[in-house]
């Protein structure tokens, strides 16, 4: 209630400054985008809210955690860029499922990570996000270390506390850490683990969720951390809810990237469109599953069209021309019905152009959208001009001549939403609400934070708010 009598304030005086300026003649793409703390806090718990496919639980965030994790994620961003991180200070995209447009795009990063004096280019989320911080890690202390290609199997307890890990090599050979402070557990959910994730789900339907849904997960995040925590006695909070990615390749799973603010989706077996594509990920992936048709054993596949010149938020871009045969095509809208025979497509054509045709009318003047609603549409899909003030001018749209992205698209499992149960200071809690001695989390191994649906790009922000947290928390506490 606090974080929602605060954000009513803000809106209004948003509201008090902006209106004069649009009844004074000003382009409402002209203003300021409205955007607070507590329009994030808000947008995370509720966007998380969600029930139980029997209707019998809920789940939602600590929002204690939630205020947490956005408050402490203000100034991240020049945290990263002192270690190197580079930005787009000028571009403010969003994410699928992000709800808003709230983080700069990435670049890479410059360090010198070989140490002769001279910074090298490391470019994208990788650089950005990766090499930055571990360069800085592995300069602050000569002791630091990062051992790849070894596996943890379990947790040192001993005295009542953590004290270390076991784990073994790529080659067989047997380590052992001890810990002068303590451990801290950032391994990462549990979607490639289908198994788990379907014993779990108590949110989706089973014929949505099945061992053969695909993963955007790298096929070791199985779930061990979690495991590992368990067997010392760490309590674990919404297992039974994983976060499906809307927009995944349908022959791997993996994630296929981009933003629904640009895109118009079809229903490929009406030609309409079926959801607002801003919405939440969960709220777009049982749409597609309820209007998306079965291709090549992948289930909710639907179609996404958008302009071929739209840049989309992604480490890398697909190239303007030419087709990925099951993922994307490049097509003039006269060229659709041969498309739709090739795919399989029992959609007309004909209504699949209307109903583009409708969707960038909506864009360009500002009307009601075909089928359903859309919050945020930040261009038409066929080519139109601006005017000097930035509006659009209908009379020069061209959807005849547009070369469009045409890209298939399934859900699959990407974020789980449950895992560890932690504090404020990211001490593992036991079932009993007591702190596992010697042992902290951070990251998507815990749970509590994003309830049952995370908001996209609030990952990002979450692992470094709660990795700094667990680390403070450590050193304060083993001074």
């Amino acid at each position: 209630m606090p974080v929602l009598q605060a954000l009513k304030k803000e809106i209004k005086a948003y509201l008090d400054w902006a209106q004069p300026k649009l009844d004074a003649g000003t382009p409402e793409n002209n203003l300021t985008l409205f955007s607070t703390l507590n329009l994030h806090i808000f947008q995370t718990y509720y966007g998380g809210l969600r029930q139980s496919a029997d209707k019998s639980t809920w789940i939602y965030g600590n929002v204690d955690l939630v205020k947490q994790f956005v408050e402490d994620g203000q100034g991240l961003k020049e945290w990263l860029e002192a270690m190197g991180s580079t930005f787009h200070d000028d571009t403010q995209p969003t994410l699928i499922g992000a709800l808003w447009y709230r983080e700069n795009e990435f670049v890479g990063a410059n360090v010198d990570t070989n140490g002769d004096g001279q910074t090298e280019e490391y470019k994208g989320r990788w650089g950005t996000f990766f090499v930055a911080p571990i360069n800085a890690m592995l300069k602050a202390n000569k002791l630091n270390r990062v051992m790849t290609r070894t596996t943890v199997n379990e947790l040192i307890y001993e005295g009542g506390r953590v004290i270390g890990v076991r784990a073994t090599s790529y080659d067989g050979t047997k380590i052992t850490v001890y810990a002068s402070k303590g451990v801290i557990l950032a391994t990462g959910g549990y979607a490639a683990n289908l198994v788990k994730v379907v014993d779990e789900n108590i949110y989706w339907s089973s014929e949505y969720l099945s061992t053969t849904t695909k993963t955007t997960n790298r096929s070791s995040l199985q779930g061990s951390g979690i495991t590992m925590a368990q067997a010392v006695g760490a309590k674990v909070t919404g297992m039974g809810f994983t976060q499906l990615m809307p927009i995944s390749w349908i022959d791997n799973g993996n994630l296929a990237f981009g933003g629904g603010n640009y895109a118009c989706w079809i229903n490929p077996n009406t030609g309409h469109r079926f959801v607002d594509e801003g919405s939440e990920r969960d709220v777009l992936s049982l749409a597609e599953f309820k209007n998306g048709m079965e291709y090549k054993g992948s289930k909710g596949v639907f179609l996404e069209f958008y302009n071929v010149e739209q840049k989309m938020p992604a480490p890398t871009q697909l190239p303007e021309t030419g087709d990925y045969p099951g993922r994307y095509y490049r097509r003039k809208i006269s060229e659709l019905p041969e498309l739709f025979k090739e795919l399989g497509v029992k959609a007309d054509p004909k209504v699949v152009e209307q109903t583009i045709r409708a969707y960038d009318k909506a864009v360009m003047t500002g009307g009601e959208f075909p089928d359903v609603g859309k919050a945020i549409a930040s261009r038409p899909v066929g080519n139109v001009q601006k005017n000097p003030d930035g509006s659009y001018n209908p009379e020069t749209y061209d959807l005849d001549n547009t070369v469009m992205t045409i890209r298939l698209m399934a859900p699959s499992t990407h974020h789980t939403m449950g895992g560890i149960k932690v504090d404020e200071g990211r001490h593992v809690l036991t079932s009993a609400g007591r702190i596992v001695p010697g042992l902290y989390a951070a990251g998507e191994v815990t749970g509590g934070i994003h309830g049952g649906n995370r908001l996209g790009g609030n990952a990002i922000t979450e692992i470094f708010v709660s990795g700094r947290i667990a680390a403070q928390t450590l050193n304060a506490e083993n001074k």
